[in-house]
C-alpha cells in the first residue's frame, strides 16, 4: 500500500519475482478493502486520502494480520506513533530490499509460529521418521535427497493445509531459490512416490499433501 505508484509498481515487481504472491494499492480506502486475505501487509504511512496510522489502528482493530508501516518519517517519536497505532514492524525510507524481506520473513516467523514437529508423521501406508530421515511406503524404503524430504516432511506435518509456494521456498530455501525450485523438486517427489496424487496443486495457492 504505496501512494507513490512508480515506487509501489516497482516494489510488486520485485516481491513477485521473490515467489510472492502480491496485491497493490495506492489509496488507504482501497487497502482497508483489500487487506482481509492477506497474510501480510506493507503499509506506506504516506497515503494521498488517509492517515496510515489510521488505517493500521484499524486493522489491528478488526485482524491480527502482521503489519510493516514504510515511512519517509524517520523521528523516533514517528516510530513510537507507528507502533502504538498496531505496526509489527517500522522500516524507515530509502531501506534495501533484502533488509526488507529480512523484516517480512521475521514478522511472519513471530505471528505464526510453527508448532513443534512430530519426530514420525504417518500419513495413509507413508511413514516419515524425522530422526532417521527415512520414509518408507508400504514398508518400502524411498530414497530422497535432503531438500526432497524436507519438503515431504514440512508437507506432511500440515496434511489438511494448502502451503503457500513462497512459504515453502523461505522455510526450507532461504535467499537460495529460483521460482522454479519448489516445483523441480516436487516433480521429482511425484516420481520416486510413484504418483502425482501424493502432491496435489491447489493452482495460484501452493501445495498440499494428498495420497496415492
Amino acid at each position: 500500500m504505496e501512494s507513490d505508484s512508480q515506487d509501489a509498481d516497482a516494489l510488486v515487481r520485485r516481491l513477485q519475482r521473490h515467489g510472492y504472491e502480491v496485491t497493490g494499492v495506492g489509496t488507504g480506502r482501497e487497502a482497508l478493502q483489500e487487506y482481509d486475505d492477506a497474510d501480510l501487509v506493507l503499509l506506506g504511512l504516506e497515503l494521498p486520502d488517509l492517515d496510515g496510522l489510521v488505517i493500521c489502528r484499524h486493522i489491528r482493530s478488526s485482524d491480527d494480520v502482521p503489519v510493516i508501516a514504510l515511512t519517509s518519517r524517520d523521528t523516533e517519536l514517528d516510530c513510537v506513533l507507528g507502533l502504538q497505532a498496531g505496526a509489527d514492524d517500522y522500516l524507515v525510507k530509502p531501506y534495501g530490499f533484502r533488509e526488507l524481506l529480512a523484516r517480512m520473513e521475521a514478522v511472519m516467523r513471530r505471528a505464526r509460529p510453527e508448532p513443534p514437529p512430530a519426530k514420525v508423521v504417518c500419513h495413509g501406508p507413508m511413514r516419515i521418521d524425522a530422526d532417521a530421515r527415512q520414509v518408507t511406503l508400504d514398508g518400502t524404503d524411498v530414497e530422497l535427497t535432503r531438500k526432497e524430504f524436507d519438503l515431504l516432511y514440512f508437507l506432511a506435518r500440515h496434511p489438511d493445509t494448502v502451503i503457500s509456494r513462497k512459504r515453502l521456498m523461505h522455510t526450507l530455501w532461504g535467499d537460495s531459490w529460483s521460482r522454479r525450485t519448489v516445483d523441480t523438486h516436487v516433480s521429482s517427489l511425484r516420481n520416486k512416490l510413484g504418483g502425482s496424487g501424493w502432491i496435489i496443486t491447489v493452482r495460484g495457492v501452493g501445495f498440499r499433501l494428498g495420497s496415492d
